[in-house]
């Protein structure tokens, strides 16, 4: 017979004693809408880069070119350097007055950034010129101010998001099961995986949910066909509900 007390005790040590959560967002596709931008450049610019179902579907060399109906016009205005250095211009001026969050967007920035108990940072890649302050831009027109964020990164075009969202977990040393990454891309995917965080991908953006799922096998529970539906879901996710995003009513002052 063995009786408890004769077990040896086994101690375990916590390797993160850090309770914090971590969010990571992405920008363009996940928080922004970028289709929409992209579209009113175009038109200003004399060009058409189609709807957003067949956008979705093209692969990323073509997805500014257009389909074959607009790919014609939208090369022959895109070739030259001058021609893209309009384009450029254009989109960036477009991001900075007109571009728009998702619905709902600011309102979940604004709660996660008020949590003391949730780190908050983006970490994206921008096409525009000098993205920082483009996307500073953007989001001090929804009443948010980047200085908020724990981290705002913008990365060159063609690096790979892993290292960066690693380095931003390490610096505040959360545990990797109590962060995630958000992102609208199969690369977005990886990146969250392979920086062992949990991914939350949305089909709204730069690829839709066929692509996402047939293609490149990202498992579908994971994916928010809809700016609702990805509020939602990364509020459960923290613990939290949608009322945390209905704002408080100011209690009356009692009459002197």
């Amino acid at each position: 017979m063995v009786l408890s007390y004769d077990l040896p005790k086994i101690i375990c040590m916590a390797k993160y004693e850090n309770m914090e959560r971590l969010v990571i967002f992405d920008a363009d596709g996940t928080s922004i809408d970028a289709f929409r931008a992209v579209e009113l450049t175009f038109q200003r610019l004399g060009m058409d880069i189609g709807d957003i179902d067949r956008f979705q579907k093209r692969r990323k060399l073509f997805k500014f070119l257009g389909g074959l109906r607009e790919f014609p016009t939208n090369l022959r205005r895109q070739f030259g350097k001058h021609s893209r250095k309009r384009l450029l211009m254009t989109l960036t001026e477009v991001y900075r007055h007109e571009a728009c969050l998702y619905p709902g967007m600011a309102s979940l920035l604004r709660v996660l950034l008020a949590d003391p108990g949730i780190r908050v940072g983006v970490i994206t890649r921008n096409v525009t010129i000098e993205p920082e302050e483009t996307l500073k831009c953007l989001f001090e027109r929804h009443g948010i101010d980047i200085a908020e964020f724990d981290f705002f990164s913008c990365i060159p075009l063609k690096e790979n998001k892993t290292a960066y969202l690693q380095r931003a977990r390490q610096s505040f040393a959360i545990n990797p099961a109590r962060a995630y990454a958000c992102g609208d891309e199969y690369g977005d995917y990886l990146a969250a995986i392979g920086a062992g965080m949990h991914p939350l991908v949305v089909s709204y953006g730069f690829e839709d949910n066929l692509r996402l799922t047939n293609k490149f096998g990202v498992p579908g529970e994971i994916i928010s066909t809809s700016p609702d539906e990805f509020i939602g879901n990364l509020l459960n996710a923290l613990g939290m509900t949608t009322e945390a995003l209905t704002p408080k009513p100011i209690a009356a002052r009692e009459p002197l």
